[in-house]
């Protein structure tokens, strides 16, 4: 898929990588799509909120 997230470890925006979708809760009891995966250059756990489904 090759989401962008903000690695703040680094303090860059990077490609991760082991990426994968999980659901959040949200406000009002709305679920929420999140991307997860980790930083190719430091190992860091990475997190991006995506839009509504």
């Amino acid at each position: 898929m090759a989401t962008e997230g903000y690695c703040v470890k680094c303090k860059a925006k990077r490609t991760m990588s082991n990426e994968k979708e999980v659901s959040m809760a949200g406000k009002g009891g709305v679920t929420r799509r999140a991307m997860t995966g980790t930083c190719p250059k430091c190992g860091t756990k990475m997190f991006r909120i995506m839009g509504k489904k």
